[in-house]
């Protein structure tokens, strides 16, 4: 029987309340002693409440996609698939071929706009910079989009060494999901350990990663929208954050990437699509290239339909000519409907030069950490060689 669809749920529903009717029936019809029954009773009463949290969490499941299969549940191999690259021809067809500054320094003066957290000792020490590079954390604050948000930086350990002491780094925004922790990116999702190995491995060049959360106006769930009289998201991901940032650390001023799972798949693309002029690379990891409008977001055009469809990604790929940026999209086959498979298949057929897009696609897999994690190594070496070429 398949995780997803109806004839789990309606098994467990089944289970969910025929258990306490059974129960209720059986009570003082239990045989043996006194602490024999006292047991059964309990195991009786376990079962009901398991039974009702199985259910809930499998209707929660069903209806996000987090775990697609059992395998993807219980932790069994997530296939890490392979990257294709979807020719975009004038014609506007597709066919699928298989072929700065310096370092910030704790107690000196800041930048306008960055506030310096500290930096974490746990993850390297002063005298390990160079090797495994530095993990720090700041509060970035726009002057443009008056946001203000937190933000973790992760400097490869090139950044420390004499011999890369005058170059630019290209500067890559990874966000997270909605309503997402930058924390997870680093802890959860790896992606310092992911870029060394890569790097270590010759697969990948050094990168400065900015971790970000999507929600910079919680709790509300912005887009990254700049929403008329609202939160200006956009402003504050695409000019705010790069203007900063290239203030404190020896970053390329142009020439960036972006990254994201889910919500921040969307943001990354969209970052790309909408500012090419600085982020000229990006993936997205089960994104999604819609608009949405539900209770988390509201209305964030306005009522303008323009507005809507400017922010649309699929409206901007079938309708506008297409930016000069490089993207890689992500999906396992598992995912369905207009934010998931479906909807990538859409995209990818409208998609046309001079924008490139690739494609990584996985059988199984389903919404959830466990399918990104192991899609971040290659999405890193992609991202290296288009911020690199």
């Amino acid at each position: 029987m398949s995780l997803l669809g109806a004839p789990l749920l309606a098994l467990l529903a089944v289970l969910a309340v025929g258990l306490p009717l059974a129960t209720w029936v059986l009570w003082s019809r239990w045989r043996g002693p006194r602490p024999v029954r006292t047991l059964q009773r309990l195991v009786s009463i376990l079962l009901c409440q398991v039974s009702a949290v199985v259910l809930v969490a499998a209707a929660i499941n069903d209806y996000g996609y987090f775990y697609a299969s059992w395998s993807d549940l219980f932790g069994g191999s997530t296939s890490n698939g392979r990257i294709v690259h979807i020719v975009a021809h004038h014609s506007g067809r597709t066919g699928v071929s298989a072929t700065g500054a310096s370092i910030f320094t704790p107690g000196e003066p800041q930048p306008a706009g960055v506030t310096h957290v500290h930096v974490d000792a746990s993850w390297s020490t002063p005298a390990q910079w160079a090797t495994k590079g530095r993990v720090e954390s700041l509060t970035i604050s726009g002057p443009r989009s008056l946001l203000s948000a937190p933000a973790i930086v992760y400097l490869p350990p090139q950044y420390f060494q004499p011999a890369w002491a005058h170059r630019l780094f290209p500067a890559v925004e990874a966000i997270t999901g909605y309503p997402g922790d930058e924390r997870n990116l680093v802890n959860r999702l790896d992606y310092p350990d992911t870029l060394l190995k890569e790097m270590s491995a010759h697969r990948a060049h050094p990168m400065v990663l900015v971790f970000l959360r999507p929600t910079v106006a919680p709790p509300r769930d912005t887009e990254c929208t700049d929403v008329p009289n609202g939160p200006q998201a956009l402003t504050y991901l695409s000019q705010d954050v790069p203007d900063a940032l290239r203030h404190l650390l020896r970053l390329r001023p142009l020439g960036w990437g972006a990254i994201g799972e889910s919500t921040g798949g969307y943001c990354a693309a969209k970052l790309a699509m909408m500012h090419s002029d600085t982020f000229t690379s990006a993936v997205s990891l089960s994104g999604y290239f819609i608009t949405l409008h539900d209770r988390t977001t509201g209305d964030l055009w306005g009522g303008s339909t323009v507005l809507r469809n400017l922010n649309d990604l699929q409206w901007r790929v079938t309708h506008l000519p297409q930016p000069p940026i490089s993207l890689l999209a992500t999906m396992s086959r598992q995912e369905p409907g207009v934010t998931g498979f479906d909807g990538l298949r859409k995209f990818l057929s409208a998609a046309r030069s001079p924008m490139q897009v690739d494609a990584l696609i996985v059988d199984q897999g389903g919404h959830n950490f466990s399918t990104w994690g192991a899609q971040l190594p290659q999405s890193l070496d992609w991202l290296s060689s288009h911020l690199h070429a």
